[in-house]
């Protein structure tokens, strides 16, 4: 019986277990981001950077689609930013008349799609498809140094020694295919999409400049990993005080529970 309620138990564990694309062997690099842990709060100077770096590079070819253009207002761009960044973007929609039609876009739309569909997507990409990256950080265990890991995990196969190749355990028929790039982190070592950050890519402006914050990949990627894990859970610090508050709650009650028994029970031997 024992046995069986062991297995029961371990069954549901694994079906209530989230579940999370294939993570890479090669372990990942060690890098600190501020919403981490129990208390952990986002750095919206970083997300902003990061918003920077997805809207200039990232937007390019991946979508953003359960991200709205007036979510950008809780990362503390002003209403006249976020309405010029959204009216950037051409929209389809319904006019007046009934037809579709294309119009600036308004901050309640949605981050526009950068392809019409799927196969329009592969069509622009040698047959690989670009994911949506509205969840990516939570698609991935440990997502965000997954992310900032890939981004700095590109590297010539051509130019990788033999003791690099046996580290990384490669099969002896290991063979890149074509339109591949090599990447240590990624399952299967190879990915369809490009190096897409360098050193020195974006500008920053002049605020982050003064302040000391490098436009050097590692730097890129770190914002580029914050605003993605903000867009994948934009609540988080709320949720996370509501953690905190529900904790505090439930001590106190346990030590007022605790105080009633023995209050109850005192004259009991």
């Amino acid at each position: 019986m024992r046995k069986l309620l062991a297995a029961a138990a371990v069954a549901l564990a694994a079906l209530s277990a989230p579940a999370f694309a294939e993570g890479p062997k090669v372990k990942l690099l060690d890098v600190k981001f501020s919403f981490e842990g129990p208390f952990g709060t986002y750095d919206y100077k970083a997300v902003q950077r990061g918003f920077q770096v997805y809207k200039e590079v990232c937007a390019a070819c991946h979508s953003l689609s359960l991200v709205a253009y007036r979510n950008l207002r809780d990362i503390g761009l002003s209403e006249a930013a976020v309405k010029a960044i959204a009216a950037e973007v051409q929209i389809r929609d319904l006019n007046d008349a009934g037809e579709m039609a294309e119009r600036p876009g308004r901050p309640a739309d949605r981050f526009r799609a950068p392809f019409a569909n799927e196969a329009a997507a592969r069509a622009a990409n040698n047959g690989a498809y670009p994911p949506d990256l509205s969840l990516m950080v939570k698609a991935r265990l440990d997502g965000a140094r997954y992310l900032y890991s890939l981004m700095l995990g590109y590297e010539d196969y051509a130019k990788l020694t033999d003791a690099q190749k046996k580290e990384l355990k490669l099969a002896a028929d290991f063979k890149l295919q074509p339109n591949m790039q090599f990447n240590k982190y990624f399952p299967g070592f190879q990915i369809a999409m490009v190096k897409p950050l360098n050193d020195g890519q974006i500008a920053y402006n002049e605020e982050a400049t003064t302040a000391g914050i490098k436009n050097d990949l590692p730097q890129l990627a770190k914002d580029l990993t914050h605003f993605l894990a903000w867009a994948s859970e934009p609540k988080m610090e709320e949720r996370k005080r509501t953690g905190v508050k529900a904790v505090i709650f439930l001590l106190i009650l346990s030590g007022l529970f605790y105080a009633v028994k023995r209050k109850v029970w005192a004259d009991v031997h």
